[in-house]
């Protein structure tokens, strides 16, 4: 009997990580002893669409087809025992692989023991700097200051409450919230605008508080018209649009919140699909809640039936065609996994950069990580907001951080709509709060809901307005510009940063030291969660081969100091090293982001902070993204043995002829059909089969491609434009869609977002 080798892998088989659209993975594989044969890795890379396809086909059409996506790539041989073989991470998805080997004189393959590598690839846009502004539209009207409160009038409404009538004060609007949304994205810093839902609520029938909850959604498919201004011009969901428009201007991401686990009484569905109502025994209809509270303005969904699922499913899509870039999923835990891995494939055939939120506070963890792997669902709330002491932050975070590497980042806010505002404890408490979910982030996932720069005290009432204490002098707007800064440039908040937890016992402080090996940075984040005394941050002394701070001075990247009229770059700490440990004194409630290198400091000072341009980081990710689409719709999918680097990046930013051409190894031809938005607005276009389309502009654009002859819209293509290195010009490109047998027409939109 013939005897085979041991084999193995790296990634090891049942290892899980996340990665971003333009990354590289690379997988090794080993044999124990030299023998004949191939390499290969089977894996379902480079075919999201099918692998979509065949979730939403089960669902639609109870059609079965195990495997589809799934094939076979040969490995390269590196010698007599080892094999690799380099695969661009081009798609967004949840993916699978694993390597196995056929000896010569054999059709059995030889598999490593284990379960598959598991490649969740996230978009390019949210490789850093994930950082997400919760806004409340009815907060922006006449209640967003305090001094703006009508307390005069309030014996009166209440007279008109007792004897029955319905008041409601007039909402913020859309266009208030526009008005603001430079100060969100260019003076704080965020990259996501994250609404509330913004659909219309009861205003008689089961309305509860003043105004009524937003997550009592009558209809999933309208806005409010309460929050538009009345405009013979503009309809509220033209006013919505412009908001959108605005969010893009500034290169950010416009999230919305949809509570699809229920609605509020008499909803739409309520008449068009009663059968989807959840029913007791009695025929009573069930009203859902958590944490014990019972939410009696809702209606809960029955998700055991299927055709709720593709009702909603489309819900999204509809949203998206309106410009909506993701969605926060209240109480998404409530729905089966199965149907979130539905609807989510079902809208990324048509956008697959959409990104999906997770609302799992409550649930079971094991459903979080099922919904952020198998459902592939991008982000889920952190519940370090909820953990105050040393050693509640110290248990929690490892489980937050070992999610956030496996499955989907874990965003930390620091409050939410449903806590108790942070400044209502103290402004110190506040301020402290606010820099250790920044600081404690992986990859910049930091959330805060609109007021908490200002040190608003008044929680948030969902069925009411409370202010926001707007324009307050006393504020942390640019201590939060400053943290954003931070983790936009910062090295140590990219990817591939390992973060640990290295204070000592008796230390009350906490010390997260954050190592980035493959960029050679690394950051200490000091914590005093003591906001009433002073506290020492202790760590060993042996820990100093990673902090690499011995007889180095530390620079603080928060603060500037100023000396005999000159700002030192960023404040210098002492560290004391006592009994093998190192010890540094800090005042209550200071956090410290300490570095050895001062260049640290000197570049985030360099930096103007009231630009929404793209973090860098991100700029490039979405650059070497689309150069590794362009590649694979060129030479199809396989081992790659071009790595492409941030010089190459912007050259091709600079010019992506040029870089088609090189691509075209059988002409000198470029494949690409210009449109210029300038002069071709009125242009039909032809496109030859396996033809680009370039796509310019002088402003940011949205361009999307769609077959408007279905029944309803069927969007092919979308893409943002990005921007030139000088910012200039912007462009996007569409890849060649697959050969038919007959000319086809399209339709061609673009959404043009000028000064």
């Amino acid at each position: 009997m013939e005897t085979y080798p041991e084999v193995t892998q790296f990634p090891i088989p049942g290892e899980s990580r996340v990665m971003y659209a333009g990354d590289y993975l690379t997988f090794e594989f080993m044999l124990s002893f030299k023998i004949a044969g191939k390499a290969f890795i089977r894996t379902n890379l480079g075919a999201a669409d099918l692998s979509r396809k065949e979730i939403v086909r089960r669902v639609e059409r109870d059609e079965i087809k195990l495997d589809e996506a799934w094939y076979d790539i040969e490995m390269v041989q590196i010698d007599e025992f080892t094999y690799t073989i380099v695969l661009p991470l081009n798609q967004t998805g949840y993916f699978q692989a694993k390597c196995f080997f056929i000896p010569d004189q054999s059709s059995t393959p030889l598999w490593p023991s284990g379960e598959n590598v598991i490649i969740n690839v996230e978009p390019a846009g949210t490789c850093c700097a994930n950082i997400i502004y919760n806004a409340f539209v009815r907060q922006f009207g006449k209640t967003k200051t305090e001094t703006a409160r009508d307390h005069e009038i309030a014996s009166s409404i209440n007279q008109l409450d007792s004897k029955g009538y319905t008041v409601i004060p007039e909402s913020g609007k859309f266009r208030d919230l526009i008005d603001h949304v430079e100060f969100v994205f260019s003076t704080l810093g965020c990259r996501v605008l994250h609404l509330l839902p913004i659909h219309p609520t009861p205003t008689t029938y089961a309305k509860m508080g003043r105004f009524g909850s937003p997550y009592a959604a009558l209809n999933f498919t309208e806005v409010d018209p309460a929050l538009a201004e009345f405009d013979p011009s503009a309809t509220p969901l033209e006013q919505f649009l412009e908001l959108s428009d605005r969010v893009h201007f500034h290169n950010g991401y416009l999230f919305l919140d949809i509570a699809i686990n229920h609605t509020g009484w008499a909803a739409s569905i309520h008449e068009s699909h009663p059968e989807w109502l959840v029913r007791g025994d009695d025929g009573q209809i069930e009203v859902p809640g958590a944490w014990g509270v019972v939410w009696a303005d809702l209606t809960k969904l029955d998700y055991t039936n299927v055709d709720i699922w593709e009702y909603m499913a489309d819900v999204f899509i509809l949203w998206c065609h309106r410009g909506v870039d993701g969605f926060r999923c209240d109480a998404g835990y409530m729905i089966p996994v199965d149907a979130w891995e539905y609807i989510v494939a079902k809208v990324r055939l048509e956008y697959p950069g959409t990104l999906f939120f997770l609302e799992g506070l409550g649930g079971p963890i094991k459903t979080t990580k099922k919904i952020l792997s198998k459902a592939n669902f991008n982000w889920a709330y952190s519940e370090l907001f909820q953990n105050y002491s040393r050693d509640e932050i110290n248990s929690y975070l490892p489980k937050a951080y070992d999610i956030s590497d496996t499955c989907g980042h874990m965003i930390h806010f620091a409050e939410t709509h449903d806590n108790n505002r942070l400044a209502s404890v103290s402004i110190r408490y506040a301020k402290m709060r606010t820099s250790l979910c920044a600081l404690f982030s992986v990859c910049g996932g930091f959330g805060f809901v609109n007021g908490v720069e200002w040190f608003a005290k008044e929680k948030i009432d969902v069925h009411e307005s409370s202010s926001l204490n707007w324009g307050n002098k006393i504020n942390q707007v640019d201590h939060i510009s400053r943290l954003n800064l931070i983790l936009k440039t910062h090295p140590t908040f990219f990817g591939k940063t390992t973060l640990s937890f290295i204070n000592d016992e008796e230390s009350r402080c906490l010390v997260l030291l954050r190592d980035n090996k493959e960029l050679n940075k690394r950051l200490l984040v000091l914590v005093n969660l003591d906001v009433e005394n002073s506290q020492d941050a202790v760590w060993k002394l042996d820990k100093t081969d990673k902090t690499d701070i011995e007889n180095k001075v530390l620079h603080d990247l928060i603060e500037s100091s100023i000396i005999e009229g000159q700002i030192i770059e960023g404040r210098l700490i002492e560290a004391q090293k006592d009994n093998k440990k190192i010890l540094i004194r800090m005042s209550p409630g200071e956090v410290l982001a300490l570095t050895t290198d001062p260049d640290d400091v000197t570049k985030l000072n360099r930096i103007d902070r009231n630009q929404s341009i793209l973090p860098t980081k991100v700029y490039t990710q979405k650059l070497l993204a689309k150069m590794l689409e362009l590649h694979v719709a060129t030479f199809g999918y396989g081992h790659i043995d071009i790595q492409y680097s941030e010089k190459d990046a912007k050259s091709f930013a600079n010019d992506p002829i040029t870089f088609l051409r090189a691509l075209n190894q059988d002409s000198n031809e470029s494949k690409a059909v210009l449109f210029d938005v300038d002069r071709d607005t009125k242009r039909q276009l032809m496109v030859p089969p396996g033809w680009f389309v370039l796509v310019r502009s002088r402003y940011g654009f949205r361009a999307e491609i769609f077959d408007k002859k279905r029944i309803g819209k069927l969007t092919l293509g979308y893409e943002e434009g990005i921007p030139d290195p000088g910012g200039n010009t912007f462009f996007a490109l569409f890849a060649p869609k697959k050969i038919k047998n007959k000319q086809l027409k399209y339709s061609f939109s673009l959404r043009i977002f000028e000064p």
